[in-house]
C-alpha cells in the first residue's frame, strides 16, 4: 500500500514538472545571442577581402611602386647615416655644394629606380601566392618556395635602401651629418653661448 502511494506521488511530481519543460520547448523560442554573433563577425580582416593582393594594403602597393623607404632604412637613418631623399629636402640648411647636390640627386634617382624594380617584383610574388590559395592549388613545396622568394625580395629591398644611406654619408662632412640629425629632430642643437658673442665696452666713454 505504501509502495503504491509512493509510486502515485512520484507520477504526480513528474506531471507537475512537465508543463514548464513543455513551455520551454514549445513556447516562444529563446532569442539568439546576436551580440556574440556580431562581435564574432567583426574581424579586423573583414575589410581586406576586396584587396587586389590580400597581403598588401593599397598604401603598401603604392609605396612599393613609388620606391619609398617604408622605414626599411631606420637602422641607418637613426644612427647618423642620412638618406638622399631627406638630404635633398634640407639641401639649403645643410649648405650642400653644387657637386654634393648633383651627386645626391643621382643617388636618389638610382635608389628610386632600384627600389621600384624590386617593389614590383614583391607585388607580383605576393599576387602569385594569393592566387595559389585562391585556386586551392597550394602545396607545401609551392608554399615554401613562394614564401622564400618573397622573403628574399624583401631582404633585397631593405639592403638596397640601406646601401644608399651608406653611400650618402660618404658625401657629407661630419658637420653636415650632425646638422642633418638636428634638422630631422634626432638630436637637439647645442645652445649658443651668447655671452661670448658680445663685445664688452670699456668702463667709460
Amino acid at each position: 500500500m505504501i509502495c503504491g502511494r509512493a509510486a502515485g506521488l512520484f507520477i504526480t511530481l513528474l506531471v507537475l514538472a512537465a508543463p514548464p519543460a513543455a513551455a520551454q520547448h514549445h513556447g516562444d523560442p529563446v532569442a539568439p545571442d546576436t551580440a556574440g554573433a556580431s562581435s564574432a563577425a567583426a574581424s579586423p580582416y573583414a575589410s581586406m577581402t576586396g584587396r587586389a593582393v590580400k597581403a598588401l594594403s593599397d598604401e603598401q602597393v603604392a609605396d612599393l611602386r613609388a620606391g619609398r623607404g617604408m622605414g626599411m632604412a631606420l637602422a641607418a637613418e637613426l644612427n647618423s647615416y642620412p638618406g638622399p631623399v631627406h638630404v635633398l629636402e634640407h639641401a639649403d640648411a645643410l649648405e650642400l655644394s653644387y657637386r654634393q647636390r648633383s651627386e645626391t640627386l643621382a643617388l636618389r634617382a638610382a635608389m628610386t629606380a632600384e627600389a621600384i624594380a624590386i617593389g614590383e617584383h614583391i607585388i607580383a610574388q605576393e599576387a602569385a601566392l594569393d592566387a595559389l590559395f585562391a585556386a586551392r592549388r597550394v602545396t607545401r613545396p609551392s608554399l615554401d618556395a613562394a614564401v622564400a622568394g618573397i622573403a628574399a625580395a624583401q631582404g633585397e629591398l631593405r639592403a638596397a635602401h640601406l646601401r644608399y644611406h651608406l653611400a650618402m654619408v660618404e658625401m657629407l662632412s661630419p658637420a653636415q651629418v650632425e646638422r642633418y640629425a638636428q634638422l630631422r629632430g634626432y638630436v637637439r642643437a647645442a645652445p649658443r653661448d651668447h655671452g661670448r658673442d658680445q663685445t664688452h665696452a670699456g668702463p667709460g666713454r
